[in-house]
């Protein structure tokens, strides 16, 4: 018998940042490790990772890092795992593994541990096993994971559809999945993010047809922005050009080395006579892709719309193509994007709303996977906390007992022991860590604050010199605002402002010592009390006094 505990570090009641893991007899497992994107009014930040306290505290307990497909929300912060705990193992299929080594050769990060696993391989340890299983998704090889108790199996069910036309890369064998469920499943951990989608995703999904019709009635350039990872979205474009007499153009860094690798490797089927070079952008029936990378969704269609890019300049007949579903985050950068094309005269392209749906699994799709499992203990991840509710529904629908359906929250810890749930309730802290630029510390809630501040209300620099012998003012205060006021305009509040600094750093100073923590504080308290009355506005206020 088993002592089991499952608990999620990111990925419950949220989109993103999936990263959970299964404890068994006192042995950790963890599966993904991804990010999550900013939302707009985060600012600065690039993007959000789980916090790796837990899993430093109780490092030399972890088995591995089992990572199910190559997507940022499932493999993004896997650099910055390494980074922290250099030694761990991680376990993925070729092609995964492909895209975590062009990912750490970008970070700079040295991955000493990288085990390349095949689906339908068991892999065995000393007191369970794992199998990993083939799933259908718009990643090539991912799979999902059975780890086998003496209990009986945990399923972790990542992203997924059922779509039996995907085969090679994509296939999903339902057969293995029905023998894994007539040996016996303790519990099934399955995505929520579609869950209220009525019916199959399949065959929603498809774009191949939309991204013909694109192609077919545009005679201009062609600009597709998509994700560099949505390796199925790149196929299908590029089996949407195939007879056109167009040449590709793969613009950035990263989607070159992705697409170049597919190609290699044989994950991608493409003809090198659609390939072309920059020699082309200027073709007017050149088609462009261009990526929008895990710092900065749409970043780079933004430098072209913006005139900032140097190989490409926008012109009014050009079309440009939202190859991808809007995602949450983003929503508000997407629709200023597009207003900002219309207004240059070029033409939009939009993913038509009957199919803006990703490889995600709908209603249909859950509920015939649980059926296929058949668990004991169900738990909903994956999703914000109503698509989680809107899954344990699903579960119930199809014959699941309510009180084993167990709706968790991050850092939440669901016990099982002997094959029961034990009723004692443990949480972990978990926190966001919030990254900005390339670096894991956390930017922190303080330093976010002050930058929304400092975006809404702009900042006022006060400074002033003073002997270091006598404590006396040398120079200033002086006063400087940026994004607050317009200054030749409010001389009298400058004065005022400077008056009152003055004031308040002679109260707190004398002839042997100068209270500087007491002067930054009463002068951002004082003076910011001032400005509030006069302009009924917060500007970030900075104090800096030197000693000469």
């Amino acid at each position: 018998m088993s002592n089991i505990k499952i608990m999620s570090l990111g990925g419950l009641n949220e989109n993103g940042k999936n990263m959970y893991t299964i404890t068994i007899d006192g042995k950790i497992l963890i599966f993904d490790v991804g990010l999550k994107y900013a939302s707009d009014n985060m600012y600065g930040v690039d993007y959000i990772i789980p916090d790796f306290s837990y899993l430093v505290q109780n490092q030399e307990k972890i088995i591995g890092v089992f990572i199910s497909h190559a997507h940022y929300e499932n493999m993004g912060a896997l650099t910055e795992l390494i980074k922290t705990i250099p030694n761990i193992k991680v376990y993925a299929t070729n092609y995964t593994s492909k895209i975590i080594d062009i990912e750490c050769r970008e970070e700079n990060v040295l991955i000493k541990n990288l085990n390349i696993i095949k689906p339908h391989k068991k892999i065995s340890f000393k007191n369970f096993s794992i199998f990993p299983f083939s799933v259908s998704h718009s990643a090539p090889e991912s799979v999902g994971y059975s780890i086998n108790t003496k209990d009986g199996a945990i399923i972790y069910m990542a992203d997924f559809v059922i779509d039996p036309t995907m085969n090679g890369y994509y296939d999903m064998d339902l057969g293995k999945l029905a023998y894994i469920g007539k040996q016996g499943v303790l519990a099934l951990m399955c995505e929520s993010v579609f869950a209220e989608k009525k019916g199959f995703t399949s065959p929603r999904h498809k774009l191949d047809k939309f991204f013909r019709s694109v192609i077919d009635k545009n005679d201009g350039r062609i600009i597709f922005s998509l994700l560099s990872l949505h390796l199925h979205t790149i196929e299908e474009i590029f089996n949407a050009l195939k007879g056109k007499k167009r040449k590709v153009v793969i613009m950035g860094k990263k989607l070159q080395l992705i697409i170049n690798m597919a190609i290699k490797e044989g994950f991608l089927n493409v003809s090198p006579n659609l390939i072309g070079d920059l020699t082309n952008l200027k073709d007017e029936n050149s088609v462009i892709l261009v990526s929008n990378d895990r710092e900065m969704p749409f970043y780079n269609l933004n430098r072209i719309v913006s005139g900032y890019d140097k190989f490409i300049t926008l012109k009014n007949t050009d079309t440009i193509v939202f190859a991808e579903p809007s995602y949450d985050a983003y929503e508000l950068t997407e629709v200023k994007l597009k207003n900002d094309i219309a207004i240059m005269g070029a033409n939009i392209e939009s993913v038509p709303r009957e199919n803006s749906v990703r490889l995600h699994a709908s209603s249909e799709d859950i509920m015939l996977i649980i059926k296929l499992f058949n668990p004991k203990y169900y738990i909903p991840i994956k999703g914000e906390y109503r698509y989680q509710v809107e899954n344990g529904n699903l579960a119930y629908n199809v014959g699941l007992k309510k009180e084993n359906i167990l709706l968790k929250e991050n850092g939440d810890v669901i016990h099982i022991t002997n094959g029961e749930l034990i009723d004692d309730f443990e949480h972990i802290e978990v926190n966001d860590i919030l990254i900005d630029g390339k670096s894991i510390s956390d930017v922190g809630e303080l330093v976010l604050k002050d930058r929304e501040m400092l975006g809404n209300n702009g900042v006022v620099l006060i400074s002033a010199t003073m002997s270091k012998k006598s404590k006396k003012i040398i120079v200033g205060p002086e006063v400087l605002t940026r994004g607050f006021i317009y200054v030749k305009d409010n001389m009298d509040l400058i004065e005022e402002i400077k008056q009152k600094s003055e004031e308040i750093i002679k109260k707190n100073t004398n002839e042997k010592y100068a209270d500087y923590t007491k002067i930054r504080n009463d002068i951002r308290e004082e003076i910011g009390t001032v400005l509030y009355k006069k302009t009924e506005s917060k500007p970030v206020i900075l104090t800096v006094i030197q000693e000469v």
